[in-house]
């Protein structure tokens, strides 16, 4: 057993004794903060508010706890109302800066960070003052009244720069048996990921590395997220959500950093699926970018496909889009997204499949999927749960007028359908335009067997 843990031991052995002795549950809090057990921190340091609300230094430390993991609203209203006070820690404007960063406002996150360097030099962070486009803040005269100097001693700990991405990653419960239809799409991701890592022997004799990315796309709300998701439970991996707001910066540069961070924190987990949802926000032709900052991400994004500075091998890469045709060529290469996968809306038999999953373990007599998937043609999946959604939504209503739960039938399913619309329409139009008038190479010939 380590120090830490026999400290934190003999203080909670402690706290049992004496429940209402702040000192000892602050310390507790403190080094559940150093130890990175933040959301165990923020109830201890509850517990000591409770005790004592007006205690600046523990509010400061809730906010600190707040901030880490990502409750940046509650962090927020915190520290500013701490900065009301005419004794705010220095502290608390670092903290207050990097909030305000988070919203985009860098001006007054800028301002924020100088007080504190005022207030207290030895607080200055090189890091954050670099993403705020102040390398040397120290070396700034700014006048701060002497009543305004900090009196309360600072967290041992210090916040996340931002700098390193860790993005949370899942352990999907889900596989390919949760996933209604998509028979075909799901063999193609079996022969790319799948197979590969359950016979590497047999790939290894043919050359074939483990690894490599498919691209999904298709209208919006058609499984390709969930079936991403389902694709990491399959084969037991780690799963790797990346959205535009994980990697885009506003600072020149850091979104190549983020970029790259990311594609290094699957390589540490492999096997790990490592999904990039709007792709094409990431992605975008080059041709079509007016600055170059844009371009670079695209090239970096390029350069960690291929693996330039660390294999991608056992890091198994998706990627959706709504709108492949903004996606640059150069992503379609072998070796990068060497799989393009149309996920088309659920045809008949999928949506039998889909309503059956939707309707597990709720309360149904004598549902008829086959007349309802006749009834649901180019619905999506996410138009199917909307249906089922609104279905269960009046049929609650209903119970609780009556005091009785009453189970759904196939005039309940019937009745939020005819107030739910199939919302691919719009996609599947524009669509209709690209695979007849910019079908290069055949790349959209799917849409078009489909269309037919």
């Amino acid at each position: 057993m380590t120090s830490s843990e026999d400290t934190l031991r003999a203080l909670r052995a402690a706290l049992l004794v004496l429940p209402d002795n702040i000192t000892l549950r602050q310390h507790l809090a403190d080094i559940l903060m150093e130890l990175g057990q933040f959301e165990e921190a923020e109830q201890e340091y509850r517990l000591a508010l409770s005790l004592m609300p007006e205690n600046q230094l523990l509010q400061l430390n809730l906010a600190a706890a707040f901030y880490h993991q990502g409750k940046n609203s509650q962090a927020m209203v915190l520290v500013e109302n701490l900065l009301k006070s005419s004794d705010t820690p220095a502290f608390a404007h670092v903290l207050y800066a990097r909030l305000l960063l988070h919203t985009g406002d860098s001006t007054n996150a800028a301002a924020h960070f100088h007080i504190a360097v005022a207030l207290d030099p030895k607080i200055n962070d090189p890091v954050l003052a670099e993403r705020l486009g102040n390398t040397d803040v120290s070396t700034q005269k700014i006048s701060v009244p002497d009543d305004n100097l900090p009196k309360h001693q600072l967290p041992k700990y210090e916040l996340n720069d931002g700098t390193a991405i860790d993005a949370p990653l899942e352990q999907p419960a889900i596989s390919f048996k949760d996933v209604g239809g998509m028979d075909a799409i799901k063999e193609e991701i079996r022969l790319k990921i799948v197979h590969p890592l359950a016979h590497p022997e047999i790939y290894q004799t043919y050359g074939q590395r483990i690894g490599g990315g498919v691209l999904m796309y298709g209208p919006p709300g058609c499984g390709k997220t969930y079936l991403a998701r389902a694709t990491a439970g399959e084969i037991k991996a780690r799963f790797l959500s990346v959205g535009i707001n994980d990697v885009l910066d506003m600072w020149l540069g850091n979104s190549e950093k983020n970029l790259h961070e990311l594609f290094e924190q699957a390589r540490r987990y492999k096997p790990c699926v490592l999904f990039f949802d709007e792709v094409d926000a990431l992605a975008a032709k080059r041709t079509d970018m007016r600055y170059s900052n844009g371009r670079q991400i695209v090239n970096q994004f390029l350069a960690e496909l291929d693996g330039v500075d660390s294999p991608n091998d056992g890091i198994l890469i998706l990627a959706a889009t709504n709108a492949p045709w903004h996606l640059d060529s150069a992503f379609r290469r072998p070796g990068r997204f060497d799989r393009i996968l149309f996920v088309p809306p659920p045809d008949r038999h999928a949506r039998i499949n889909i309503l059956r999953i939707l309707c597990r373990h709720k309360p149904i007599e004598d549902i008829d999927y086959e007349y309802l998937s006749k009834k649901t043609a180019n619905f999506s999946g996410a138009d199917l749960k909307a249906v089922v959604d609104l279905a269960v939504e009046r049929k609650l209503q209903i119970a609780i007028k009556q005091g009785i739960a009453k189970p759904l039938t196939n005039k309940d399913f019937l009745a939020a359908i005819n107030v739910i619309h199939a919302s691919v329409t719009e996609w599947l139009s524009t669509a209709r335009n690209y695979a007849t008038y910019a079908n290069e190479n055949g790349i959209y010939d799917e849409i078009l067997n489909y269309l037919k």
